[in-house]
């Protein structure tokens, strides 16, 4: 599909509200109910889901790492980079902002006790991981999602319709392996919408969150460019 800008920055848009909240959402308003592994899952179903409903728009990028990764490897144009991180910046914190309002309707919810499913490193981490193992996290984590990203999409790749498959269920595999160390964030965008509101160490420690899925992306494209090569 030959969309316009406009219809898939607004594709990028309503797929990361979509992602957070639906993901955060599944901590804040349903962890106790469902644990990390369901935390897990409704990342990784969230992302399969919008994966079909709008990759044929977008490519259901709904991640800056994955843009800039893209525009890296030459898949997308400045331009499109542009409006797609904007697009997603304001899909995620339109998503926690509903979010948010939804569970304030609880009568013991604070947000300072609570939160928004933010991300973070030391006092923030629900293990308490330094901020360099946080940093290294995200990197390797990101890296890994990119390589996946790369290869499940590649036009060498025969089983292409699965890719959305291959992605959903490998993100759903980082969040298993990550959520006690960050949380989980591969994802800027994601951190950004509920770090916002949160405040605190949430923002002081959200470079973190934005530096690390960036290179963890750029680094994921490179090894992807090198392995993908056809002989």
């Amino acid at each position: 599909m030959n969309a316009s800008l406009l219809k898939k920055c607004l594709a990028e848009f309503v797929g990361t509200f979509v992602l957070v909240f639906m993901g955060c959402g599944s901590a804040v308003l349903a962890g106790s109910h469902v644990g990390f592994l369901g935390i897990s899952f409704a990342f990784g179903l969230s992302v399969l889901a919008m994966a079909y409903a709008i990759g044929h728009i977008s490519g259901c990028h709904i991640n800056p790492a994955i843009t800039i990764s893209m525009l890296a490897t030459g898949k997308i144009t400045a331009k499109e980079t542009g409006g797609y991180i904007i697009a997603q910046i304001l899909g995620a914190i339109a998503g926690a902002a509903v979010l948010y309002y939804i569970a304030g309707g609880k009568a013991d919810y604070s947000l300072a006790a609570n939160g928004l499913g933010q991300n973070g490193v030391e006092g923030g981490s629900p293990d308490h991981y330094s901020l360099v193992s946080g940093l290294v996290t995200e990197i390797v984590l990101t890296a890994i999602f990119l390589v996946v990203i790369h290869g499940a999409t590649s036009k060498h790749n025969s089983n292409g319709l699965m890719a959305g498959t291959a992605i959903g269920l490998s993100l759903t595999l980082i969040h298993i392996v990550g959520i006690p160390v960050t949380g989980v964030s591969v994802n800027p965008a994601r951190s950004i919408g509920p770090a916002l509101f949160v405040g605190g160490d949430a923002l002081s420690h959200l470079w973190v969150f934005i530096v690390g899925p960036i290179v963890g992306g750029l680094i994921g494209g490179g090894i992807w460019k090198a392995i993908d090569k056809p002989n």
